[in-house]
Parts: structure tokens; sequence; C-alpha cells
């Protein structure tokens, strides 16, 4: 092997690796990002989560009201009474 064969191949390793290393940072970096992103979105969703769960239960307060006995019968009699249906 002569010198200017030995500089070339020299070179052609030092860029070779040096290309390899830098694409193994940039898929850290990645990596990275999508960690923090990935807890971000889970702190919001359990955000979400609970405020489902608080809509649910009112969902649930709520049909427990107009399916109640005296609801149904307060409403009957509002609808036999003529002047409620005026207003």
């Amino acid at each position: 092997m002569d010198g200017t064969t030995m500089v070339v191949a020299i070179v052609a390793l030092s860029v070779g690796f040096g290309t390899l290393y830098d694409a193994y940072v940039r898929r850290l970096k990645l990596q990275e990002t999508r960690i923090k992103a990935e807890s971000q979105n889970g702190a919001g969703n359990q955000a979400l989560q609970e405020k489902i769960a608080k809509m649910e239960e009112r969902i649930r307060v709520l049909e427990a009201i107009v399916t109640d006995e005296g609801y149904q019968l307060s409403n009957k009699i509002r609808e036999l009474d003529p002047a409620s249906k005026a207003s």
C-alpha cells in the first residue's frame, strides 16, 4: 500500500465514522424528544381522564334526578296546569 492509498483510506474511514457518529447522536436526540413528548402527553391524558370521570359522575346524578318519580310527577302536574303552558 503506497502513501496516497493510505491517506485516502484514512480520510474515508474518518468521514465514514464521523457520519455514523453524527447519525447516532441525532437518533439519541430524537429518542429524547419522543420521551419528553410522551411524558407530557401522559400528564395531559391523566388530566383528561380525571375530567371525564367527573363528567360521568355528574351525568349519573342528572340521570338519577330525571328518572326520579317525584321529578316525573312534578313535570306531569306542570303539563296539566294551563297557566304554565302560556309562559
